[in-house]
């Protein structure tokens, strides 16, 4: 039986190990206290559930245990074979992936902007004013917000409509919400809810920026706009990244509240996204092994997305997310 190691003074390593390891819980018992609630909470909520995803490769019975259903036909395959076969679930996917891509393109540059320009800002209290009237709608419920909408964009007696008709610019009102312009409405009011709140994002990493390098780009003669773009996107660049990675790690998710909230009967091409497929196929259809099978297989494309995004930023030199 071999010998336990020692130290130079002849302690056992393992004791030695052992008691700063006790030494250090002691010290710093309530940070690891107030860690194992919200790890409980994933535990239960987050983990336990997934147990759960076995229910796509079985068959359609929720009334017995996942493990005690029988295996799908075609090996476990046969909801993903449906699902492929289907044309709404079709269009589902390609839905969910358009709009996120405009949502990528129009919203994720939005708030790095406003960060930039109330960074600019001479005067402190617009400025806080001004980000603070920003984020606000950041708090309102979709419901809400497709309320307003419904107000602002209606074709007859939205304001919108109404003004333009009063101003002699159009004749009949125009169809915001029950037409192809309803995907720019969706993208609007996307940024509108969110842009504040993503700013404060940026603007917190402005200000980790080393105020000497602004300093000397003014002692090399850069006005604003040099000292922007040689300093601040700089500075700004390993949260972009990162944000970038997190974003395009959901192409392929959606929200279910934002969509179904601001959708009818007449746009229902545009806005079925696979939220909205995965809710009607589970809940009104009762097809509870088929929606599992629709949304494993979006967590799987999201999660390669996110992975390939990453790996891509780590190629070109730029720190990833891990």
């Amino acid at each position: 039986m071999a010998a336990p190691l020692v130290t130079a003074s002849g302690k056992s390593v393992f004791n030695v190990w052992l008691w700063r390891n006790i030494r250090y819980l002691k010290r710093y018992w309530t940070l690891y206290f107030l860690l194992a609630l919200p790890l409980v909470y994933f535990i239960i909520f987050r983990y336990a559930p997934m147990g759960n995803v076995l229910q796509a490769f079985k068959a359609n019975n929720i009334l017995l245990p996942v493990w005690q259903v029988p295996w799908a036909n075609n090996y476990g395959m046969e909801h993903f074979i449906r699902a492929f076969a289907d044309r709404d679930f079709l269009r589902a996917v390609w839905n969910t992936f358009y709009l996120n891509i405009w949502d990528l393109a129009m919203g994720f540059p939005a708030p790095i902007i406003l960060a930039i320009l109330l960074n600019e800002l001479a005067f402190r209290k617009f400025k806080r004013v001004t980000q603070t009237i920003a984020y606000m709608p950041h708090f309102l419920s979709w419901v809400i917000i497709a309320g307003l909408a419904t107000q602002l964009l209606a074709p007859t007696r939205g304001l919108v409509n109404i003004m333009l008709m009063r101003m002699g610019l159009i004749e009949t009102g125009i169809q915001f919400l029950d037409s192809r312009l309803w995907i720019t409405t969706y993208v609007f009011f996307g940024i509108w809810q969110s842009v504040g709140w993503n700013t404060i994002i940026y603007l917190a990493a402005i200000t980790s920026i080393n105020p000497e390098l602004y300093e000397a780009a003014s002692v090399d003669g850069a006005n604003r706009m040099r000292k922007i773009w040689h300093v601040t996107l700089p500075g700004l660049r390993p949260t972009i990244i990162i944000l970038l990675i997190m974003n395009l790690g959901r192409i392929l998710g959606s929200d279910f509240d934002r969509p179904m909230a601001l959708r009818n009967q007449a746009i229902t091409q545009y806005s079925d996204v696979l939220a909205i497929f995965v809710y009607i196929q589970g809940l009104q259809n009762l097809r509870f092994s088929f929606a599992t099978a629709v949304g494993l297989f979006q967590s799987v494309v999201c999660i390669i997305f996110l992975l390939t995004a990453n790996k891509i930023a780590e190629k070109a030199g730029e720190r990833g997310i891990w």
